[in-house]
């Protein structure tokens, strides 16, 4: 996994910034709750700029190590298979299942004025959202999410910028999800008849 951030100024102009500020502490309180619906149990999901455009339904997954896009993202960026670069380690879905990628693509996400470059391993599986962003870009951003205050919070210029969950969209991808699992009843019914 490689993963680069770009920046507009150099070491110097850094160091010398750094020097007259003080460090920032990225960190949530009750405050950063309003706003939410409580009590809740919703996962962190967001809408982020991708290779320059606004993705919407993606899933900050600070237990994953790979940044993941799924077909929507895919064919809405029309990317196509020439565009890859190989990837030929398996992975292994949520529900237990191994997972072959198409390959990987390394694409710019922009938050802010910040723009932290990914490689996204490229699967051909279903999902509820359109990509997962994971501990990789999380560490090269410098932020820190959290699922209880439906924020990630990241330092850019001497500030603590944030991006805020969407919970009607987390909400919305769960209602999905329910309605695309089999019927228990046609299940019981055909094991039945066999």
């Amino acid at each position: 996994m490689s993963v680069t951030r770009l920046s507009a100024e150099d070491d110097n102009q850094e160091s010398k910034k750094a020097k007259k500020e003080a460090p920032l502490v990225l960190g949530f309180s009750d405050e950063d709750k309003i706003g939410t619906i409580q009590p809740y149990d919703d996962a962190l999901v967001i809408t982020l700029r991708i290779g320059g455009y606004d993705v919407k339904r993606v899933l900050v997954d600070q237990g994953s190590v790979e940044e993941v896009m799924y077909p929507d993202l895919y064919k809405g960026l029309n990317l196509k298979l020439e565009d890859l670069m190989p990837y030929d380690s398996p992975l292994v879905s949520v529900e237990g299942k191994t997972v072959t990628p198409r390959g990987q693509i390394r694409l710019p996400i922009q938050t802010g004025l910040d723009v932290v470059e990914v490689d996204f391993i490229v699967v051909d599986n279903y999902s509820l959202y359109t990509a997962i962003v994971a501990r990789p870009w999380l560490h090269t951003l410098g932020a820190v999410s959290f699922t209880l205050h439906q924020k990630v919070k990241y330092p850019l210029e001497g500030q603590v910028k944030e991006i805020v969950g969407n919970q009607s969209m987390a909400r919305q991808c769960i209602v999905v999800a329910i309605s695309h699992q089999p019927n228990v009843e046609s299940l019981a019914s055909a094991e039945r008849s066999l």
